[in-house]
């Protein structure tokens, strides 16, 4: 129940123009003088707040985002279809924001650009402040139909327009940490299986797979990185291979945490130990994934949490008229569990 003017129930919520009225100012000064602002004198604002106090009025967040010219609001737009990667960004992204404070609409559209557009108008059409847009996968993507009228951050997949904000994991590190990580375990003999090579990342994280060997003087065991499917058949069908021609490998670094189990499956099969005999380490530390495995996996988190948290970062910096521009690589971190270990 809230209080009128006059002291009397009344059903009507209080406005900002009731507590303007009651300090005998206007409605620009009460707004003012409750947001903070500098431009009012310390005597007026107490009134303003005594005020305010005396009709119980508390501003709800949409009424203080309009006042701004906002609407406390960001759309996310992810083609990831299964959530694999837009939810951990939608999860950093929400931290930053801050509990209560900025509300995000998610649009699934699929990987269909028309789709796409309809959820940007949507998303428009309920005046958010900004957008955050997923790609499903790590490639430079189309940027959205020219004219948006509000800042765009583009994660995980870059836009292909370099005045954007896009910002993506440093997948060539990824693949550099990983193979260090082994050579400080005593591995020398390294094989890399990884998944589609039209998929830049793949091509990335084989740049820093062969960057870190030749700085240790070593080459790549079987003399080929094994390029096929993100699944862990492929895992099994290239260990197979590798182990019928004779390959002799004391590690196996593959390109994501589903090839690392199919790995393991095949070395288990094949008589070979893990970690003992041969150590394997995955990539993107999808948990149930890398947790469950047996052993656990060690893996190369990208840090989705992270690039959520920095796009709703630089989307809070555009939107007060920061804007940057460009490509932002945030780095990788390894994560170390059972399947790796030193050479006994």
């Amino acid at each position: 129940m809230t209080v009128a003017t006059n002291g009397s129930p009344s059903s009507r919520a209080t406005t900002l123009s009731d507590v303007a009225r009651l300090a005998g100012v206007s409605i620009a000064t009460a707004s003012k003088a409750l947001n903070g602002r500098t431009q009012v004198k310390a005597e007026t604002r107490a009134r303003v707040l005594d005020a305010a106090e005396r009709l119980s009025f508390s501003p709800n967040a949409l009424a203080r985002g309009l006042l701004a010219g906002r609407t406390g609001t960001v759309g996310l737009i992810t083609s990831d279809l299964d959530g694999r990667f837009s939810i951990p960004i939608l999860m950093g992204a929400e931290d930053a924001f801050g509990s209560g404070r900025v509300s995000v609409f998610l649009c699934d559209a699929r990987g269909d650009a028309i789709r796409e557009q309809h959820h940007v108008r949507a998303l428009l059409s309920r005046r958010v402040d900004g957008l955050i847009v997923v790609g499903a996968r790590p490639d430079p993507r189309p940027p959205l139909e020219p004219g948006v009228p509000v800042p765009v951050v583009y994660a995980y997949a870059p836009s292909q327009d370099p005045k954007d904000v896009s910002l993506v994991s440093d997948n060539v590190g990824g693949g550099r940490i990983a193979i260090e990580h082994l050579i400080a375990c005593g591995r020398r003999r390294i094989a890399h299986i990884t998944g589609d090579p039209t998929y830049g990342a793949a091509q990335d994280r084989s740049v820093g797979v062969l960057d870190a060997l030749g700085r240790a003087g070593l080459e790549l065991a079987g003399g080929t990185v094994l390029y096929g499917t993100w699944s862990e058949a492929w895992g099994r069908g290239a260990t197979r291979l590798l182990l019928q021609q004779g390959t002799d490998v004391d590690a196996i670094f593959a390109g994501s945490d589903q090839i690392a189990r199919g790995v393991v499956d095949a070395l288990h099969e094949a008589g070979r130990r893990v970690p003992e005999d041969v150590a394997v380490i995955g990539f993107d530390n999808w948990e149930v994934l890398a947790a469950n495995a047996r052993p656990p996996l060690t893996s190369v988190d990208i840090n989705l949490e992270h690039l959520g948290r920095v796009a709703a970062q630089r989307l809070v910096a555009a939107i007060d008229g920061h804007a940057a521009s460009g490509t932002e690589v945030l780095p990788c971190r390894l994560v170390t569990r059972s399947s790796t270990a030193p050479i006994g």
